[in-house]
């Protein structure tokens, strides 16, 4: 698989990262081990994580399951050699850590769990969550308030964090930082402030990208080919929506919606015809939708790695091949035109 270089920091990774956000819940041990070994095999080497995995829905008893289940996949071929590992600290009202906002110091405790459930002396990329502040993505881009934000307390906990990672690249403990669910502003005051030599340069931001969801395709995408900035790309099937698996409102049994019934707010009246629109792109140029629909990821023009996730070894291996696939400039053009259709869909 080709490799693209993640953000300044030398690395270069797989095109296609794997989320594992449903290993310990949806996804057994032994099937996350298999797609561990497949991914591995087909040349992915970037695994992305979190101590609040698995979700759908997330509980306080399965907290950082999915970090212990990759640590002992880790174990048992003998080791992490030549896999990036990004996994992440949750922010505030989450399950992990009582709930705990963001500090220098739940930094630091949040890093040595995840290190010693992962096995790992070090974590190449160690991500946000979602910032204190709040966030205006997962559907709370309709509401989104943020005057309601206190600039000097952001200011100073970016800066108190950004010196707590600093001291953590110092020991050696992670090589990088990045963020998710974040902001253009946010990521410029964070970037800004690393260049004021108060810590790490972000290498990467973490936000929900797909056909359905389009939010970084202005300020952030500027943003991003400015400043070297990555985009790991999450949910680019949009939650299995794209897949087609919940046409006429289907309800799999096993799959995400029967755990989690509007998706994370992504069922919605004017989903539906956008799905088909792309669906029949997809039709009509004798593409299957999965890949078309990562491919398009892939083809767009700031940097970026789709984080692509698998209940089952089957569907990651139907995926597998989006990671090569060129579309056309008329399914290009197709796409362009359907977004114009259908934006914003949910």
């Amino acid at each position: 698989m080709r490799k693209v270089p993640l953000g300044r920091t030398g690395l270069h990774v797989s095109a296609l990262c794997l989320g594992t956000m449903t290993f310990g819940r949806q996804t057994t041990a032994a099937e996350a081990h298999a797609q561990l070994d497949r991914a591995a095999e087909a040349g992915i080497d970037f695994i992305d994580t979190a101590e609040m995995y698995p979700t759908n829905p997330v509980m306080a008893e399965t907290v950082g399951l999915s970090e212990e289940i990759i640590g002992e996949w880790f174990a048992s071929r003998g080791g992490r050699s030549g896999w990036t590992v990004a996994t992440k600290i949750a922010g505030a009202g989450s399950k992990a850590r009582g709930g705990e906002p963001i500090t220098g110091a739940a930094i630091r405790r949040a890093l040595e769990a995840s290190l010693r459930r992962l096995r790992c002396e070090r974590i190449e990329l160690y991500q946000f969550h979602w910032p204190n502040r709040g966030s205006y993505h997962f559907r709370q881009s309709w509401t989104f308030d943020p005057s309601r934000q206190d600039r000097a307390a952001t200011l100073a906990h970016m800066v108190e964090a950004l010196e707590t990672l600093g001291a953590l690249k110092a020991e050696g403990k992670i090589a990088h930082f990045g963020l998710s669910n974040e902001s253009a502003w946010g990521m410029a005051q964070w970037l800004r402030l690393a260049e004021a030599g108060h810590g790490p340069r972000p290498a990467s931001i973490q936000n929900e990208y797909s056909l359905l969801c389009r939010l970084y395709d202005t300020d952030l995408a500027e943003l991003a080919v400015h400043e070297d900035v990555t985009l790991l790309a999450f949910s680019p099937l949009a939650a299995g929506l794209l897949s087609g698996k919940y046409a006429g409102d289907a309800v799999p049994e096993g799959s995400r919606r029967a755990a989690t019934p509007d998706l994370g707010g992504r069922i919605a009246p004017r989903v539906w015809p956008a799905i088909e629109a792309y669906r029949a792109i997809a039709a009509g140029a004798g593409l299957d939708p999965i890949r078309m629909a990562i491919a398009f990821t892939l083809s767009r023009p700031f940097p970026v790695v789709p984080i692509v996730g698998a209940t089952t070894l089957a569907q990651l291996e139907h995926l597998l091949p989006a990671a090569d696939l060129a579309l056309s400039a008329d399914v290009q053009g197709a796409i362009a035109a359907a977004h114009r259709a259908h934006p914003m869909p949910y």
